[in-house]
């Protein structure tokens, strides 16, 4: 795994779309010491979403990328070179998804070939993609849990890096049941980029 020039010091981009719940644990990891690395940078394809108000409480620069009119989730070239471009501007080591819902490309995949992360609320290969929690549920499943893994050119296909898992209660919603998806998710992700 690549290190920084900068005295050891690993520069990390958090890309999201959403309220910013796994961006604000990496974030407090950091402010703790635990990381092992600086957030130099979040992105988000969505303007007046949490995760850069999260940025903002942090003062962490944050960005908007405009994703274009690509259908699918799928981010447009346009949007493709902005991101490229401001995380080489910002000196990047290694890109966290963190509930980013558009999927990434070249070139951006070659240009930080075994350095993108995702984490995604399933005990992958099992329910990739979206509704993966609903899934889950509907299938009768005992347990789920979370996945950090790289991102390669498929929809969460990439290498698994590391798993937890969540039992499944009776009477188990959507949303509890995420709830403790994403506290396993906060943990997993951390040990994960802290490790890297």
């Amino acid at each position: 795994m690549e290190e920084s020039d900068r005295a050891g010091e690993k520069r990390i981009a958090i890309l999201g779309s959403g309220k910013g719940s796994n961006a604000r644990a990496i974030l407090e990891a950091e402010h703790c010491g635990k990381l092992g690395a600086r957030i130099a940078l979040i992105l988000s394809d969505r303007p007046g979403v949490g995760i850069l108000e999260v940025a903002g409480e942090y003062g962490v620069p944050a960005r908007v990328v405009n994703p274009g009119t690509s259908r699918g989730g799928v981010l447009s070239d346009e949007a493709l070179a902005e991101i490229l471009r401001m995380v080489r501007e910002a000196e990047i080591d290694l890109i966290a998804c963190a509930g980013f819902m558009r999927i990434l490309r070249d070139p951006l995949l070659s240009a930080f070939p075994g350095r993108i992360l995702n984490v995604h609320p399933s005990l992958l290969p099992k329910y990739p993609g979206l509704k993966a929690v609903a899934r889950a549920l509907e299938a009768g499943e005992k347990e789920t849990g979370c996945t950090v893994h790289l991102v390669d050119a498929g929809v969460d296909t990439g290498r698994i890096l590391s798993q937890k898992r969540v039992p499944i209660r009776g009477g188990d919603t959507v949303e509890s049941l995420t709830a403790r998806i994403h506290e396993a998710e906060h943990q997993a992700y951390v040990e994960v980029i802290a490790g890297w």
